[in-house]
């Protein structure tokens, strides 16, 4: 650091306390000791508005930002409480079909028409989730990954070539956009 530095530091420091004492001298009444009031009081007025601007400015700065804060909260509770509107929404024909179903099955005692208005219904069912991203896992037969798979048991396998392999699915798994919704409970073969 040069002496220049400090030298401009040391008058910083000069003005500020002179400063200082023209604020605590005008607060308590008494008169500047210079006598030149004008002098010491203006730049106190000035650092004063300064000071008064600069909490205007955080003051309506905070108030903006919590108001952001509260509306995006409340955007973001909009969202989650709507998300599965459109989802529900195509699901209603697949309920209304059901009832349907159940209304036949109380009238009817051709069962296999009953099983093919199910059948349709599932595949109905089944055709709307995958437009929405829902896909099964390919388990059977498929080497053991524990990213996908929940193990239930180990078996002998009945092969040499299925040993580590999924031999038998318990409860399938699936995808949602690519992504893991539910692990397969499968059986290994060991």
């Amino acid at each position: 650091m040069n002496p220049e530095d400090n030298l401009e530091k040391k008058n910083i420091i000069d003005e500020l306390e002179t400063v200082n004492e023209a604020r605590v001298n005008t607060k308590s009444g008494e008169p500047a000791p210079d006598g030149d009031e004008d002098k010491e009081v203006a730049p106190e007025r000035n650092i004063e508005a300064e000071l008064e601007e600069a909490n205007d400015k955080y003051i309506r700065l905070y108030a903006e930002f919590d108001n952001y804060k509260r509306r995006t909260s409340k955007e973001r509770i909009d969202m989650l409480q709507s998300a599965g509107k459109e989802v529900i929404s195509s699901l209603l024909p697949v309920i209304d079909d059901f009832e349907r179903a159940l209304k036949s099955m109380e009238s009817t005692d051709n069962i296999e028409s009953v099983k093919e208005g199910i059948l349709l219904v599932s595949q109905k069912l089944q055709n709307i989730l995958q437009q929405k991203g829902l896909k099964e896992m390919e388990s059977i037969n498929q080497p053991f990954d524990v990213e996908i798979h929940e193990a239930i048991t180990n078996i002998p396998a009945p092969s040499e070539d299925l040993k580590g392999k999924v031999i038998d699915e318990v409860e399938k798994g699936y995808y949602l956009n690519g992504k893991v919704l539910r692990y397969a409970k499968v059986i290994v073969g060991s």
